[in-house]
């Protein structure tokens, strides 16, 4: 009778031993894909946050004092070159100009008078020329005050939109005082700042010297429709930042862009024998990125990465690995540090070809 619960746990063990084999079998029997590192040329493209100005945009001051008499504009109005805008009491400046002109044909007369002496040797030529000094002086006089008189129609210096009034019908002006701001938006400046670095890039690259071509993501997330290019660039860089200004024109057809906008400027920088590896064969851990590599042993190692761009499906890597190390593609999560795998290796190019097959 104890014969037969021995011969039963001996028929138990054997089983399980069996199922633990075929556990221990099946697991040895996964192959992870691997794949390598390529290199190629390709391009990235880079956004930085820009400034948007307008290509004019100057205050309109009041350049004499007196009593606004009138409004022609609104806020927001679009006004072309010439378009009268604001006009200051003219009063007091109709009466200077007035008295101007009439000093001047005073002027005039004694002029005349005196050459008329000079002829007949009564007076001196030093009294003509003093006569004509004298008329010089009124006819001056004459233009300052009808410069003064203009001042008092100021009108539209060139084809612009206007911004905000600073002041009312009515008001009483001090020389100098802001009465609103005036924008030509038919092209925009657009500001971004580079990286030293990049802009070393830029400047011993091939754009400079053609104008490098780039785009403008607005503030909703959508492109704007016209391209611009990269002008001009700043003297100097700034030494708390590290950073240098660029400058691109865009031309503004529809006038969307006004002064002051923001967004980003999105720029192609080109990469020569660029390293690149899938984005799925990464993983991260606190910020750091990192790879499982495959020794020749078929023993993995987590390796860090510093990526230095990135592409729809894919990292530039920067540093971190070689042409001629293998990583793991896919079954990252099934893995850790030390393990020793069965791989199966994949061509980079077929890898890249058809990086959605590999996808989670």
């Amino acid at each position: 009778m104890r014969r037969f619960p021995m011969i039963v746990g001996l028929f138990v063990l054997i089983g399980l031993s069996s199922c633990n084999s075929k556990k221990e079998s099946h697991k040895e029997e996964i192959k992870y894909l691997v794949t390598s590192p390529i290199q190629k040329d390709t391009s990235i493209t880079k956004d930085y946050v820009c400034q948007i100005h307008s290509i004019r945009h100057i205050e309109l001051r009041a350049l004499e004092k007196g009593y606004l008499k009138q409004i022609y504009v609104d806020e927001g109005q679009i006004v072309q070159q010439g378009q009268k805008m604001f006009y200051i009491m003219p009063n007091i400046y109709q009466a200077d100009l007035q008295k101007a002109q009439a000093e001047q044909k005073v002027a005039e007369i004694e002029l005349q008078n005196t050459q008329l002496l000079a002829e007949g040797n009564v007076v001196s030529q030093n009294e003509l020329a003093m006569a004509k000094a004298v008329l010089d002086k009124a006819k001056a006089e004459v233009s300052l005050a009808q410069t003064h008189l203009g001042f008092t129609d100021i009108r539209a210096p060139f084809n612009g939109i206007m911004d905000h009034l600073h002041v009312r019908e009515g008001s009483l002006l001090d020389e100098g005082e802001l009465l609103t701001t005036l924008s030509d938006n038919s092209k925009m400046w657009v500001y971004f700042n580079v990286p030293e670095a990049e802009y070393l890039d830029y400047i011993t690259g091939t754009d400079k010297k053609s104008g490098k071509e780039v785009s403008l993501l607005l503030a909703n997330n959508k492109e704007f429709n016209q391209h611009g290019i990269v002008e001009t660039i700043e003297g100097e860089f700034n030494h708390e930042t590290g950073n240098i200004a660029f400058r691109a024109t865009f031309d503004n057809p529809d006038r969307i862009l006004r002064h002051g906008e923001t967004g980003s400027v999105l720029m192609k920088v080109p990469f020569s024998n660029a390293m690149l590896i899938p984005q799925k064969a990464t993983f991260e851990v606190l910020d750091k990125k990192f790879v499982f590599v495959v020794d020749k042993n078929n023993v993995i190692r987590q390796q860090e990465i510093t990526v230095s761009g990135e592409l729809p499906d894919l990292f530039l890597i920067e540093k971190g690995l070689s042409v001629k190390d293998k990583i793991i593609l896919e079954g990252i999560r099934m893995v850790k540090d030390g393990d020793k795998i069965q791989t199966e290796y994949v061509e980079p190019k077929l890898v890249i070809a058809n990086l959605s097959l590999y996808a989670e």
